[in-house]
């Protein structure tokens, strides 16, 4: 395996704590770069099929921009990604209230989430990318239990990016975390995103309702404009009106069922952008993906090329458990026990299009 050149350079700090940037390379020259400050990858640099190397994922210049408001750009989500009915739920008979930052539901963890928090990174013994940790105390945005956890960033010579995610607690407690990044294959800010070519290897989403709570029910794509079984470009069927859940979320904002329902690594989805040629293939463990294409992106943001990012300027691949699977027994479980380990894996494959 080729060796990654990682440099650490401070970033910015806060209440005087200094936090750092990971910058990753490989021979091949895809780039990585990610700070310590909710985990956030600030820039992916890919070369399209001509070698032009450009950065794909939005983001700002400094951390002062990244702690003011935004939508998580690049972030790690915790201690729950996505969405939980009315900030509550069960364990145990008990039941634990949650921030309602999201209508009148939780959203990514809270006010607060993993995404707002300070970890302490270190460069892997193998030298080839970067270990973030962060202890979330016990009833931290209302969880129950001290979480230890560990996201690891790797970058190999086969131009992945891997998402190595580890948790433990001490109490039982809920456990959903995922990787934020929002992808527009042309390059940040360079347009929309609606001639992307996707192809989701899922066969059913999690059917919600007008405020994006899962009702319970597992809907079929097939016949309807979630199924990308099928190659389709992204802005071929998304203002569809005649789909009640496309009406809900805006476009696409819906949790993509695999068919592949093992924990095993495996392919799931693939995007691709033909005036760059640049592709995107995504495997991981985890049962699940939110594909959310920035509906509520208003134009008030200015990002690192200096440009606006509006409405389906980007594309986001979450891998995930399912939405508010605290409340719904049929769904596969997030929780999380003394003495067992919360274990999830994902990769970006990024490269071109064969001619």
């Amino acid at each position: 395996m080729s060796k990654i050149l990682i440099t650490r350079s401070p970033y910015g700090t806060i209440e005087g704590h200094t936090i750092y940037k990971y910058a990753l390379k490989n021979d091949y020259g895809i780039e990585i770069h990610l700070i310590e400050y909710g985990g956030i990858i600030t820039k992916i640099i890919t070369p399209d099929k001509h070698g032009i190397k450009t950065d794909i994922v939005n983001g700002f210049n400094s951390l002062e921009e990244y702690l003011e408001d935004h939508p998580y750009f690049g972030a790690i989500i915790g201690r729950y990604g996505n969405r939980i009915c009315n900030g509550r739920f069960t364990l145990d008979g008990k039941e634990y209230k949650v921030p309602i930052n999201n209508g009148a539901h939780s959203l990514h963890g809270g006010s607060t989430g993993f995404d707002r928090k300070i970890w302490k990174g270190s460069i892997l013994e193998n030298q080839q990318g970067v270990s973030l940790n962060y202890i979330s105390q016990d009833m931290e945005e209302g969880y129950p239990g001290n979480l230890t956890v560990t996201v690891e960033y790797s970058l190999t010579d086969k131009n992945e990016l891997v998402i190595d995610y580890n948790a433990s607690t001490d109490k039982p407690t809920v456990v959903n975390l995922t990787n934020h990044s929002y992808f527009n294959l042309k390059g940040e800010a360079n347009g929309d995103i609606l001639d992307h070519e996707l192809n989701l290897f899922a066969d059913r989403i999690t059917a919600v309702d007008n405020t994006c709570i899962p009702t319970g029910k597992l809907m079929d794509v097939r016949n309807t404009p979630f199924d990308f079984l099928t190659c389709h470009k992204i802005g071929e069927r998304i203002d569809d009106h005649s789909n009640q859940q496309l009406i809900f979320g805006n476009g696409y904002d819906h949790n993509f069922v695999f068919i592949d329902q093992s924990s095993s690594l495996k392919r799931v989805a693939t995007v691709s952008e033909q005036t760059t040629g640049r592709r995107l293939d995504v495997y991981t463990t985890e049962p699940a993906v939110q594909f959310y294409t920035t509906n509520t992106i208003d134009g008030s943001l200015k990002g690192k090329s200096g440009k606006v990012y509006f409405k389906r300027c980007a594309f986001c691949l979450e891998t995930q458990h399912f939405p508010d699977s605290p409340n719904h027994p049929s769904f596969p479980v997030t929780r999380l026990n003394p003495g067992k380990e919360y274990r999830s894996q994902t990769k970006y494959r990024f490269g071109t299009l064969s001619k």
